[in-house]
């Protein structure tokens, strides 16, 4: 029996959370960690009682919008976003945490991770946001990609 490393264990919470989103064109999950306990999950969806894309389908499929462009054009709520939310809601600091995102965040999400503290970022895809990217360079969070078998997820 083979017992998963941290970055594989909170990885693969971090997909199972994937599967709660509503999303049509992308599915991501976010585990905020620190001291190798989880603080808070989220996943991609629309705000707290409002109608999910499932229902009223997706207006950036709708309007051709490109992967990595114009998020605001978008009902959802970004994992990133939605798990510092949910630590906030619960009165829970993510200062000197660990986020684990199923997607390299984009350059919004980037920014809140900033600015709420996080001190790493482990991903699992890229994505398209140069603008991320930049802004990630200028800090001292740690930034890395973790290559995970999803045959194993």
């Amino acid at each position: 029996m083979n017992r998963p490393d941290n970055d594989e264990y909170f990885m693969e919470m971090a997909f199972l959370v994937s599967k709660r989103s509503t999303c049509l064109r992308r599915r991501v999950g976010a585990v905020i960690v620190r001291d190798k306990h989880v603080i808070s999950t989220g996943y991609n969806g629309s705000p707290r009682g409002t109608k999910h894309c499932e229902e009223l389908g997706c207006i950036r499929q709708q309007m051709n919008i490109p992967s990595g462009t114009r998020h605001e054009l978008c009902r959802g709520v970004h994992a990133e976003q939605n798990a510092i939310t949910q630590a906030a809601y619960f009165g829970t600091s993510v200062a000197n945490a660990t986020i684990y995102t199923t997607t390299f965040p984009c350059s919004m999400c980037a920014k809140i991770l900033i600015n709420a503290g996080i001190t790493e970022v482990v991903y699992a895809d890229g994505y398209v946001d140069d603008l991320s990217k930049k802004l990630f360079a200028e800090t001292n969070i740690k930034v890395r990609e973790y290559k995970l078998d999803k045959a194993d997820v």
